[in-house]
């Protein structure tokens, strides 16, 4: 596959009464992306939030996070279905899902194929409200996926921060690197999309970046949100000027497109202006060798 359609949500958060309003407006996003050709189809992190307004909001949001995780199973076989149904790839942004015989809960991404098969990849590192206030534990494995247009990974939110995990994932030959995320201002909104910026350049990656807008006033934490859907690509004279292939306006319910040509990310990684994904092997020494100088 030479080209790839990838659609980015801009997802607009808002209270629901029932689990088939909230299935509703997920069915007519992947039905227009399916409109639009897509191939690849991303939703943000946390946007499944909206299933906390069928339940008691004044709850303490710990007990809220793990009612929501109940919801996990019924939310997967929705994805599942409408990524048969239409033939496409979804990474279904994530939901809380709970740890079997235990009350630890985590924040994972499921990743569907056009078959229904699903790859599950979890959150890594946890901001402070997740950690402090709705006590989501951390997941250990990273995982790259296989897919018929090559090797894919997710990293949610605040793990793009960490720039090693991006590297890994393009030493094996990851080559579009997605991340789904929830951001309530500005300056976090920022902190993810410069790193993915910067992992794209970093790793001569494209970089797919969705978010939530809109708001639930009565839900902590998600009470604002401030995003941006964007398609980043790396910053050369084969890709698109300032290494912005497509994004939204920031706040507005919306969904970015562009076309990914896989040919132009293979050989830009060996005949481009810089190599830092090549290079970056040298750096592993020279950390080795680090020395600390008295003056």
């Amino acid at each position: 596959m030479e080209r790839l359609r990838v659609a980015s949500l801009q997802y607009f958060i808002r209270p629901v009464q029932t689990f088939e309003q909230f299935r509703d407006q997920v069915q007519a996003l992947v039905e227009t992306a399916a409109d639009y050709k897509a191939q690849l189809l991303v939703f943000p992190e946390y946007f499944t939030v909206q299933l906390l307004t069928l339940g008691n909001v004044k709850r303490p949001i710990r007990e809220q996070v793990r009612d929501l995780a109940q919801q996990a199973e019924r939310f997967s076989t929705l994805m599942e279905d409408l990524a048969k149904r239409h033939r496409l790839y979804i990474i279904a942004g994530t939901i809380p899902v709970m740890a079997d015989g235990a009350d630890r809960v985590y924040n994972e991404s499921f990743f569907f194929s056009p078959t229904g098969t699903r790859g599950v990849q979890g959150k890594l590192h946890m901001t402070r409200f997740e950690k402090e206030e709705w006590k989501i534990s951390p997941h250990v494995k990273f995982r790259i996926f296989e897919t018929a247009f090559g090797r894919v990974a997710i990293t949610i939110c605040y793990d793009v921060e960490f720039p090693e995990i991006a590297r890994a994932a393009g030493r094996e030959g990851a080559h579009i690197l997605v991340v789904p995320s929830c951001t309530d201002d500005r300056q976090g909104f920022l902190r993810v999309r410069y790193c993915a910026q910067a992992r794209a350049i970093e790793n001569q990656m494209y970089v797919v970046q969705s978010s939530t807008v809109g708001s639930l006033p009565m839900v902590p934490a998600v009470s604002l949100n401030y995003g941006q859907a964007s398609i980043l690509t790396p910053s050369d004279f084969s890709f698109s000027r300032d290494g912005i292939l497509a994004e939204g306006t920031p706040n507005q319910e919306s969904m970015v497109i562009g076309d990914l040509n896989l040919s132009t990310i293979l050989r830009d990684r060996t005949h481009g202006t810089v190599l830092p994904l090549l290079d970056s092997h040298q750096t592993a020494e020279i950390v080795r060798q680090t020395e600390i100088t008295p003056l």
